[in-house]
């Protein structure tokens, strides 16, 4: 199976971007782009229109969290999927960043069948 939709993952770590990136190429979906913080990944979002995206929370420069309120300021991604993808598992950080615009939320480490599961219920992929 093999899906059209451009996904960006916004990670300060590499190996990260590295592991989700191959974790979504192995489930069909070829148009991934990577930034390493929120300032890049506006600067890609302005060249390509993004499907979904995938953030970090902490991050340098422009964190997860102001990086998702920025997005949603912006009509044309008002309505982009976000999943955010974090170590912070507090319950109040969750729901921070869920009254800030994330659609969902995995905390790291997470498994591809977590990564799999948000990402279609999202995008809508049975």
């Amino acid at each position: 199976m093999s899906y059209d939709q451009v996904i960006i993952t916004v990670d300060d770590s590499s190996t990260m971007r590295r592991i989700i990136k191959n974790t979504l190429q192995k489930l069909g979906f070829s148009n991934v782009l990577e930034a390493g913080n929120g300032i890049e990944a506006l600067e890609q979002m302005s060249k390509s229109k993004i499907d979904i995206i995938i953030t970090d929370w902490n991050m340098p420069e422009m964190d997860g969290l102001t990086y998702v309120k920025t997005v949603r300021a912006k009509d044309q991604y008002k309505d982009t999927p976000i999943l955010m993808i974090t170590t912070e598992a507090a319950k109040d950080d969750i729901l921070t960043a869920l009254k800030s615009g994330v659609n969902n939320y995995v905390v790291k480490p997470f498994t591809p069948e977590t990564l799999q599961e948000k990402v279609f219920k999202l995008l809508g992929i049975e």
